[in-house]
């Protein structure tokens, strides 16, 4: 009896003891990152952090606009009336579909006076040129005809041939003018605006209301414009890949590739443009929309990496509080990228330099530390 009582007991005590451990196992924390914990002379405590050389890669959030990716403003390039406009503010076209027809009768008058006048110099050209080769061929006999009269066929012939080469240049030039009353798309797009009707005067040297007769924008593909200012414009990430979003479409999320940068910053903002295309066969987007865009940035590799915390703002200068030979001295930095709770900083620091974690403008220079 007292045997089987042992033996409950020493069961009671194993399950009690192993209860304890698994209890002890799933409440147990993650361990937290490591800091170095030192006081000063009197006693109070400051968390140091170790300084770390590496390029901080992260994210840019920028504004942009999405512009069509071919514009053109339809001017006529001859004096004429309206006769016909074949489209309207939202018509999609095709490249040569006809959308303006033009009247001009005095180009057409012109046109049919230069081809009768190339016709006119083409026949006595021919007739000139049949001249001399009968010549010719009977200056072959001796004593027929003199040389001179040869000569003179031939250089009748050459005369002849350059006015009907002169005439067939004029008859072509009159020939494009003539298809210049025939306004065509010059590429697949949708007509965005329309400012003239039938019977109106227009010409290269008119403006209707201030504006072209057409406007067409190709809208299926888009460039999306966005300037990155100059501390960011040598960082692009090498992905080149990136995410935007427009208010006009809240919770759609649309991804492009980075397709051209301008190599040069401007003068006025001190930023370089870059261009993304996107493709908008759906057509949910439209030009002039704003978007914010995020560009991946690779940082820089002579950086420093320490945490925000240990950067101290002041009205004057930005600065960390590193420990050197167990004292407190300022250093000077300049901030780069910013990612989660970590930042770049540009100064007089070394790899594995010790600076307070959570500095302020309190912590003065010179004090001693542990």
């Amino acid at each position: 009896m007292n045997l089987k009582l042992l033996i409950f007991m020493y069961k009671y005590v194993f399950i009690i003891t192993l209860s304890g451990v698994l209890f002890t196992a799933c409440h147990q924390e993650k361990p937290k990152k490591k800091t170095n914990a030192a006081k000063d002379s009197k006693g109070k405590r400051y968390e140091l952090v170790s300084v770390v050389k590496e390029p901080l890669s992260s994210s840019i959030q920028l504004p942009a606009v999405l512009e069509a990716y071919q514009k053109v403003s339809i001017y006529p390039r001859v004096n004429g009336f309206v006769k016909t406009v074949n489209v309207d503010r939202g018509s999609a076209v095709r490249k040569g579909q006809v959308l303006i027809t033009l009247e001009a009768p005095e180009i057409i008058e012109q046109y049919f006076a230069a081809q009768s006048k190339y016709l006119q110099a083409k026949a006595v050209f021919a007739a000139s040129k049949d001249n001399f080769q009968r010549t010719l061929a009977v200056s072959e006999t001796p004593g027929t005809i003199s040389a001179h009269d040869v000569e003179v066929a031939s250089a009748r012939m050459e005369a002849d041939s350059a006015i009907m080469n002169s005439e067939l240049a004029n008859f072509r030039a009159l020939e494009a003018t003539r298809s210049y009353l025939t306004v065509t798309a010059p590429f697949d797009g949708v007509i965005t605006e329309r400012n003239v009707h039938p019977g109106a005067l227009v010409g290269p040297g008119t403006r209707v209301d201030g504006g072209p007769m057409l406007m067409l924008e190709q809208e299926d593909r888009l460039r999306l414009v966005v300037q990155v200012p100059e501390v960011y414009s040598a960082q692009l990430s090498a992905s080149r890949q990136v995410s935007f979003h427009v208010n006009a479409l809240p919770g759609k999320s649309f991804t492009g590739n980075i397709s051209r940068q301008a190599g040069s910053l401007s003068d006025r903002y001190r930023s370089e443009a870059v261009e993304v295309d996107v493709v908008n066969n759906q057509h949910q987007l439209k030009p002039g929309m704003y978007a914010d865009i995020s560009i991946p940035v690779t940082g820089s590799v002579q950086a420093m990496v320490v945490p925000a915390s240990a950067v101290v703002t002041s009205t004057e200068k930005k600065y960390v509080v590193v420990v050197r030979e167990g004292q407190t001295r300022w250093i000077d930095v300049q901030e780069g990228n910013r990612h989660s709770d970590s930042t770049e900083v540009f100064g007089s620091l070394l790899p594995g330099e010790k600076v307070i974690l959570h500095a302020n403008d309190e912590i003065k220079e010179g004090i001693k530390i542990d």
